[in-house]
């Protein structure tokens, strides 16, 4: 079992995805909480960030119930972002893998792109640290690339499922024994990472957030039933693909081979310790 915590309006509309899933207990903390229960914690708002930072709630029972494994999501530039930092503080004795959500940075405006700035940066040193296990980086415009046009009316479900999807899909991989293969453990140090798509014709990726110096490149290949057992030489061109795809020249690479019913799909994990750049941020707090 994992426990899947979100933080805030947003980050609560992502994990009640999960909540279809009998393997994940799902805590929600918000403003919108008409009355505190097991599975849910009313948070106070505040018109100023550094009210936030002044009043961090006490969720250490709330949270007591939670799995030994948690994954927090938190979205960038929200006020209750500025939660997240001293939350985590109260579960640093359990297993804890931050998922971040990065807002499109330009058109964030006035408080929240000092938030989004700050959390941004003291998460990823908080994971170098190790405070917490991992935090993996999913930006908004890297998905609605990956999704192409998507209507007004759905856009931001969409791309919760989409998140959703990816994540559970990531879980699964790494807990179910595959048919050939073996995913490292990454080094202790690489605890920032990302998560692609992959196209299993030619194993192009495409990244929920490109990151800046991967070290270590983890690729999960769930293959169809019928090719397993039918198509002789899969293996080897798989990993030939793998080996000359000049992205993945002096990096750490490792794989696994999984069965699905469905058609062929995949996924890259990136893992580096490298904290990540946050320019545009950091322009757009110039100009303002």
């Amino acid at each position: 079992m994992i426990s899947i915590v979100g933080l805030g309006n947003a980050a609560t509309a992502i994990v009640e995805k999960f909540k279809e899933v009998p393997q994940y207990s799902v805590y929600v903390m918000n403003d919108k909480v008409a009355r505190n229960s097991k599975y849910k914690f009313k948070l106070k708002a505040y018109d100023h960030p550094e009210l936030y930072e002044k009043h961090i709630p006490d969720v250490k029972k709330f949270l007591d119930n939670t799995e030994d494994h948690i994954q927090f999501f938190v979205v960038g530039g929200s006020y209750s972002s500025n939660y997240s930092l001293g939350i985590l503080e109260q579960i640093k004795d359990k297993k804890v893998d931050v998922v971040y959500i990065k807002p499109d940075t330009e058109l964030l405006t006035g408080y929240p792109v000092l938030i989004e700035n700050a959390v941004f940066g003291v998460l990823q040193e908080y994971a170098r640290s190790g405070m917490f296990n991992s935090m993996t980086i999913v930006s908004n415009l890297n998905l609605e690339n990956c999704l192409g046009d998507l209507p007004i009316k759905t856009y931001y479900d969409s791309l919760n499922q989409f998140i959703f999807s990816t994540m559970h899909h990531v879980n699964y991989f790494t807990h179910t024994e595959p048919e050939i293969g073996q995913v490292s453990k990454p080094a202790e140090i690489n605890r920032i990472r990302s998560v692609a798509g992959l196209d299993l014709t030619n194993l192009e990726e495409k990244w929920l957030f490109e990151l800046d110096t991967p070290r270590e490149l983890c690729y999960y290949l769930a293959i169809k039933t019928e090719r397993l057992e039918n198509e002789g030489g899969l293996h080897k061109r798989l990993v030939d693909m793998l080996k000359e795809k000049p992205r993945n020249a002096f990096r750490k690479l490792s794989y696994a081979i999984y069965e699905t019913p469905y058609n062929d799909f995949g996924f890259c994990v990136a893992h580096t310790n490298v904290v990540q750049n946050n320019q545009k941020t950091l322009d757009k707090l110039v100009q303002e």
